[in-house]
């Protein structure tokens, strides 16, 4: 769903922070955790996300289905005539069988690749929105590191903000993240859509 690298980038940044700190300085660090896949996913546009997704794959995954149904069905009927046909016509038609196949084959992946361009086009804004939140919340409690929840083997449940993150995005508490990242987030204005 949200890229790899987006979260590896993440966790190895966060993580950089723990490693290049001194012992006291860590055992002083105010650490949350986030789920951010969850996070992204869970908010009100990304639950329109992936309505909109999925009316999409149903959609494409129909004709596909019913594309593989009529190559079964010509497959089942060549298996058929198997016995009645000459050799030369039953590698033609095996042959014209395969190459349709080949061609399916690439159709499907040409879907998966097609749906995951809408994926990414549509969940970046909500990503970057998140990461957003996550700003305001480190600065609001002081957290020194806020890290991608799989790239822990363990957390306390209790640093686990992702509810926090969802429930703030979906009230509007993080404006678009258009600025640099070296940029402070302006606070976000009021707003009646979410």
């Amino acid at each position: 769903m949200i890229c790899k690298r987006l979260r590896l980038t993440l966790s190895l940044a966060a993580f950089s922070i723990l490693l290049l700190t001194a012992p006291l300085a860590a055992a002083q660090m105010k650490i949350a955790v986030v789920d951010m896949q969850r996070a992204v996913m869970e908010t009100e546009d990304g639950l329109r996300a992936q309505a909109t997704l999925k009316k999409l794959f149903d959609r494409r995954q129909q004709e596909l289905d019913a594309r593989q149904d009529e190559l079964k069905r010509s497959r089942d009927d060549i298996e058929k005539q198997a016995k009645v046909l000459s050799k030369e016509a039953l590698e033609r038609r095996m042959a014209e069988w395969q190459q349709s196949m080949a061609e399916l084959q690439n159709v499907f992946m040409e879907f998966n690749k097609e749906l995951q361009k809408e994926q990414n086009k549509m969940t970046q804004p909500i990503l970057n929105r998140v990461v957003s939140v996550l700003r305001q919340l480190a600065a609001q409690d002081g957290y020194d590191a806020i890290l991608e929840r799989n790239a822990v083997p363990y957390v306390r449940t209790d640093l686990d903000i992702t509810d926090r993150v969802i429930q703030r995005y979906n009230t509007g508490g993080a404006a678009p993240a258009t600025s640099t990242p070296s940029t402070p987030t302006p606070a976000p204005a009021p707003t009646g859509s979410h």
